[in-house]
């Protein structure tokens, strides 16, 4: 068997054209696994209402971060990808989950090259319908009708792997090493309460009740909430960061279901309220910078912590194409071949 790895991030709108903005959040938007309510009430939702009101102002938000050389988030990945190529002896793909770049053409790249063992790797430290689970079973459905010589695995979620989290904590420290703050603030996307419950293999155990994240269960291998939660421990461990000077929310809800709380523009609003006045963010739901982070934190959240008084707000960049992220990524694509090799 020939083995190739195919990295696949969440992807982008091909510009800042309210169409190509349209067009993407359609996509995104229609996926049953990120609005998860039945066909005719999702697509009342989505092309009846959502459609016809954002895609005016989500491209105004994507015109404030986009890069001469494209989306972020695309350039980004690719970058990574080339990093990561580097400390690889095998091919290593990109792909995105929506719009251009999609997973099938990722796959066919592969296949092209004699690839017919693929490393799916879902560019994301924890799992979630909306994120992991999506990405693998629209690439099993491909397998099937399209690639049916090939053969997948997939890298789990690596929130709690040390290597990602010495990364991660490493790439905090850098960015506070000269800066006094008062309060760190790990932030991650939010999901509906109920993307939790319908994850939950015990079908018992999370109740989002303040203590079912630290009661140990089988759920937690697929609980996105107690993925974010251990996260922060892990890092915050890494760091020896005292207790009451970190904190966890989530950001980038929608619609009127309840979604995760503490919510971050809320959570940011109430420490300038507090009298926080140096307060950083890092957002770990992400590897690479995107809207979500570029535009919704660094530049609304800012906006909102100095309305409340607050002077200085640090946004901490995401691992994007770190060397040391490249490389740690690279390492677990190689251990994967070389079991691979073995068991051949």
């Amino acid at each position: 068997m020939s083995k190739g790895v195919l990295l696949v991030n969440l992807g982008s709108p091909d510009s800042t054209d309210p169409k190509d903005v349209k067009k993407y959040l359609g996509e995104f938007l229609m996926d049953p696994r990120v609005i998860d309510v039945p066909t005719w009430a999702r697509t009342l939702l989505v092309k009846g209402i959502i459609l016809n009101t954002r895609p005016k102002k989500s491209a105004e938000a994507y015109q404030k971060i986009w890069w001469k050389e494209g989306s972020p988030l695309i350039v980004l990945s690719q970058r990574l990808q080339k990093k990561v190529s580097r400390f690889s002896d095998i091919p290593i793909g990109l792909a995105m989950r929506y719009g251009k770049m999609n997973i099938k053409d990722g796959l066919q790249q592969l296949n092209d090259q004699g690839v017919d063992e693929v490393l799916i790797v879902p560019l994301y430290p924890q799992f979630a319908m909306a994120t992991t689970e999506t990405i693998l079973v629209l690439a099993e459905e491909l397998r099937k009708e399209f690639f049916p010589h090939m053969r997948f695995s997939d890298l789990p979620p690596f929130y709690n792997n040390e290597a990602y989290t010495k990364v991660l904590a490493k790439s905090i420290a850098e960015q506070l090493e000269n800066l006094d703050y008062e309060h760190l603030l790990f932030s991650y996307h939010g999901v509906p309460e109920r993307h939790i419950r319908k994850s939950d293999v015990t079908k018992s155990h999370c109740k989002i009740d303040g203590s079912c994240c630290q009661t140990a269960s089988a759920a937690h291998q697929f609980c996105y909430r107690h993925q974010c939660y251990e996260t922060t421990r892990l890092v915050a461990e890494e760091l020896q960061l005292k207790p009451d000077t970190f904190s966890t929310s989530f950001q980038s809800r929608l619609g009127f279901d309840p979604w995760l709380q503490p919510y971050t523009d809320r959570t940011i609003e109430r420490m300038g309220k507090q009298g926080i006045k140096k307060m950083a963010i890092v957002t770990p739901a992400f590897v690479s910078d995107c809207l979500e982070t570029l535009e919704e934190i660094a530049m609304e959240g800012e906006e909102i912590f100095h309305e409340v008084g607050g002077k200085e707000f640090t946004t901490i960049p995401c691992l994007n194409d770190r060397d040391d992220w490249a490389q740690t990524l690279s390492s677990w694509i190689n251990e994967w071949a070389e079991v691979k090799t073995e068991l051949a």
